[in-house]
């Protein structure tokens, strides 16, 4: 990267700082609600008989808080940063970026105060209703403008690739939640989707894989485009790879979403269409996460010593699980197996706590300092505390999940030899128990990660300083 060599405008980072502390805030409240609701499907009693303490009303609430508040905080901090420095130029409006700020604040504070009363759409990840459906896409309008205006007065020709996958992301969560919030209102708090019956799952579908496609993937892939080689210090292992797998990836996609209506009545060669898009995705995805990995290539002593760079490489290996994973679960043959089952549970936090959550951790970690304008982080031993109770509790989830889910699909599909089932569906909710208290635990240790997080962030903006020895002697020996 160019710019550390060349003297640059005044950036603004007030609207970066905003949120990548709100990251962090919004990054303990979903996942704390996460852990609640995991404690209610092993301990039922902690509904307390309140319907909006129920798994029905905060599951949707956990979803959206982890998604669209701490990832989407993320998402806008590493962007609006990105954008800025790799061209070199202010953002193209203070006005408009403040605007984001406290506008996407509104928008989730709103879906934390509906979710809980019942108020929704029904619809997977995309549960407000129509009033804030319009406010989040006034909000997300003034985002693109920015980030793409800011693209057009840059200072330098050539556009980063961490760019385009950002552009990417943002244009076709654009035009998914346009498109599969189309509604006709009854009151002000209810609507119905304008589509019906097989063309409203596939129109949800289409939608809700692309979130995951684009706003969980495309957009934290522009993230590890900047902070691997960043943290690093190396360049980026091929820049020609980068762009075969950008097009690759926004390329195919948009065509995964049927893989979620497998035995539906959705047509059957949608079905096999999404399948096959979906297992041919595994080569861009894989490609992306081989261009991070080796990026290091020269630099992996520096892992000894440094737990943000660990945070984003295991983000890489995570990501590359995922979608070595999400592929082979299209397969109609393994989906008759493990759909709607536990197995999904796992398959989604693989990506979203394993992926998602650990490049977002340590692209604010390495963050903070530069906004705040210290030398490092207060303590890098509390994030390397954070790091192992993130890996740790990350992968008691998902092994627990996947056992679980195996284990559901095989009972759901015991026959006797007169044909009848050979497990109630009560049997097999008591085979998995033990396996939603392994994941509750896995969710304690993620949870007590982030607070730790939001101590050592807190001291770091402070400006306290905390002398570290051992680390210092890693670094010089």
């Amino acid at each position: 990267m160019s710019e550390a060599i060349q003297v640059h405008p005044e950036y603004n980072y007030k609207v970066i700082r905003q949120f990548a502390v709100m990251t962090v805030v919004w990054g303990i409240v979903g996942m704390l609600v996460g852990v609640f609701i995991a404690a209610q499907l092993y301990w039922p009693a902690l509904n307390f008989d309140t319907p909006w303490l129920t798994f029905s009303r905060l599951r949707p609430l956990h979803t959206n808080a982890v998604i669209f508040a701490f990832g989407g905080c993320a998402l806008f901090a590493t962007s609006l940063y990105v954008v800025q420095r790799t061209c070199h130029v202010r953002l193209f409006s203070d006005k408009l970026a403040s605007f984001t700020f406290w506008g996407w604040q509104l928008v989730i504070v709103l879906a934390a105060i509906t979710l809980p009363m019942g108020i929704t759409s029904s619809k997977e990840y995309a549960e407000l209703e129509w009033p804030i459906d319009i406010l989040l896409t006034i909000v997300w309008l003034s985002y693109i403008i920015n980030f793409f205006g800011t693209m057009i007065i840059r200072k330098v020709s050539h556009i980063y690739v961490a760019n385009w996958f950002f552009g990417a992301f943002m244009l076709t969560v654009a035009v998914l939640h346009i498109a599969n919030s189309m509604v006709i209102p009854v009151s002000l708090t209810k609507s119905y989707s304008l589509y019906s019956g097989a063309v409203d799952a596939m129109i949800q579908w289409w939608y809700g894989h692309n979130a995951v496609g684009f706003f969980l993937t495309a957009g934290f892939l522009g993230m590890m485009y900047y902070f691997v080689p960043k943290q690093a210090g190396r360049p980026v292992f091929s820049y020609r790879l980068s762009v075969v797998h950008f097009w690759a990836l926004i390329s195919l996609y948009i065509w995964a979403g049927p893989h979620h209506l497998h035995y539906t009545a959705l047509p059957d060669w949608t079905q096999s269409l999404g399948m096959a898009m979906s297992i041919i995705l595994f080569v861009p995805s894989w490609g992306g996460m081989i261009n991070g990995i080796m990026t290091l290539s020269g630099a992996w002593h520096k892992l000894r010593t440094d737990p943000i760079l660990r945070f984003l490489v295991v983000s890489l290996s995570f990501y590359g699980m995922s979608t070595f994973e999400g592929p082979m679960m299209a397969i109609k043959t393994v989906n008759a197996l493990s759909h709607y089952t536990d197995w999904t549970v796992g398959h989604v936090h693989s990506g979203a706590l394993g992926w998602v959550a650990m490049v977002s951790i340590g692209a604010i970690y390495h963050l903070i300092p530069v906004l705040f304008e210290r030398q490092k982080m207060y303590s890098l031993k509390l994030v390397n505390v954070h790091f192992w109770l993130a890996t740790i509790g990350v992968v008691l989830y998902i092994v627990a999940m996947w056992i679980s889910g195996v284990l559901q699909g095989l009972m759901w599909s015991a026959i006797n030899a007169d044909g009848t089932l050979t497990y109630s569906f009560v049997e097999s909710l008591e085979a998995s128990m033990p396996f939603y208290l392994v994941r509750f635990i896995g969710g304690v240790f993620v949870v007590l990660g982030m607070l730790i997080m939001a101590y050592n962030c807190y001291r770091t903006i402070k400006g306290d300083s905390l002398q570290e020895p051992a680390f210092e002697e890693a670094k010089t020996a």
